[in-house]
């Protein structure tokens, strides 16, 4: 009797980002056939986007160090990053041909500091391997059957994969796709999920005097230092907009200020507007006969503290402190400006919650729906800028798509 070949199993992978995409190599890889469904016109967009610039994509840090950067995650992902590393990341980008190098501050980034020669050529192998991608798809949920909901511009269809991996995003940049539309399809699957809340964001104030928002909006605050109360200080730069404060150095500490917001209705942000000062230093400085000049032209001449750094000084103390060269160099050293709320999620770089780890086994299958997987932003973890976005998406899409192909018994 002659044997009659099984066709290949089919596997739909919901989201073409990295997450989605590395899924969808990893299964092809197999021998799977894989169909790729986004909603958007074009694939990775919000990768695009991430890398204007300069496409960060990793960062070059021992081990430990980035393993540490996923806070209470870090143990969910551990076994993720330990299969799939920024090493490994790195020789993945190579593969397609691309060279990466590393930068002064750690980062790791393509030769050309640009994300769309790596995806085109990432996509150029997805479909000579037979990857297919349907952009402007709309996956809509479950029908009663347990088929897939799709929407195009035809109408609607029904999928019926073999298995699926779900690569959503969070809900942070809705207009490229990230909206967080998933979240009540799978709650109503039994699936636990945590809130999704901004992370790497802006943060507001109770609002900056009329003088501040006038001279300093959108101005850059540098060579500073940023902490939290208890916490060891870290150097940088920040931006002060109209509402209050953004950009990287404030991104690094976003997830304790947020925590901090939810539990007492506020935060509180350490500025060091001399980090490489000592204070006795300061208050000598300080100290020293001014004269006739203003006090501005003082700070400026003995500390060169002016432009946005002195007006945030003196919006954020009084007059009493200013006659006081000790308790204006302890203002100077640790300046509070207290926090009210966080930007709004839309605008935020990455979101924090989704999918809980507890929800999902160790191949990042949901446990309430055999033979669905799920992968990048829509899990729940969070971790600053500097290329741990990516790789753990990158990883998590390996793992989702190794989970998928042991659960078809490939």
């Amino acid at each position: 009797m002659t044997d009659i070949p099984r066709p290949a199993p089919c596997v739909a992978v919901i989201g073409a980002g990295p997450a989605g995409l590395m899924a969808a190599e990893v299964l092809a890889a197999a021998g799977v056939a894989v169909e790729v469904f986004d909603a958007m016109p074009s694939v990775g967009r919000k990768f695009l986007l991430a890398g204007v610039g300069g496409m960060n994509i990793t960062h070059s840090e021992p081990a430990p160090a980035f393993l540490a950067r996923y806070a209470e995650r870090q143990h969910a992902l551990q076994p993720l990053l330990h299969d799939f590393d920024a090493h490994a990341l790195r020789e993945w980008i190579h593969g397609l041909g691309i060279d990466t190098f590393v930068g002064t501050s750690g980062r790791v980034f393509p030769s050309d500091m640009k994300a769309a020669p790596l995806l085109r050529a990432w996509l150029k192998r997805l479909r000579e391997a037979g990857v297919v991608i349907h952009t402007r798809h709309r996956w809509q949920g479950w029908n009663a059957d347990g088929s897939l909901r799709m929407v195009d511009a035809a109408g609607e269809r029904d999928v019926r994969p073999d298995a699926v991996v779900l690569a959503l995003g969070g809900a942070s940049w809705a207009r490229l796709g990230s909206d967080g539309a998933w979240v009540p399809w799978l709650q109503a699957r039994g699936v636990d999920t945590s809130p999704l809340r901004p992370s790497n964001c802006g943060f507001e104030v109770t609002g900056w005097s009329e003088l501040l928002r006038d001279k300093h909006a959108g101005a850059p605050v540098k060579n500073i230092a940023l902490s939290v109360p208890g916490a060891a200080p870290r150097k940088g730069e920040f931006i002060l907009t109209a509402q209050g404060v953004e950009g990287s150095l404030v991104y690094a500490w976003s997830a304790s200020l947020r925590a901090a917001i939810e539990r007492d209705g506020q935060a509180t942000l350490l500025l060091d507007l001399l980090p490489d000062k000592p204070v006795d230093k300061i208050v000598q400085a300080l100290a020293r006969p001014r004269g006739s000049r203003s006090m501005a032209k003082h700070l400026s001449g003995q500390l060169g503290l002016d432009g946005v750094k002195a007006g945030l000084l003196r919006e954020l103390t009084d007059t009493a402190v200013f006659a006081d060269p000790s308790r204006l160099a302890a203002a100077i050293k640790a300046l509070e400006i207290t926090l009210v709320r966080t930007r709004p999620l839309d605008e935020a770089i990455s979101s924090a919650g989704g999918v809980r780890f507890e929800a999902l086994n160790a191949d990042l299958m949901l446990e309430t729906l055999p033979g669905v997987f799920c992968a990048g932003e829509m899990l729940d973890w969070e971790a600053p800028t500097g290329g741990y976005l990516l790789t753990a998406c990158f990883a998590s899409g390996v793992r989702a798509g190794r989970g998928a192909l042991r659960w078809l018994g490939l």
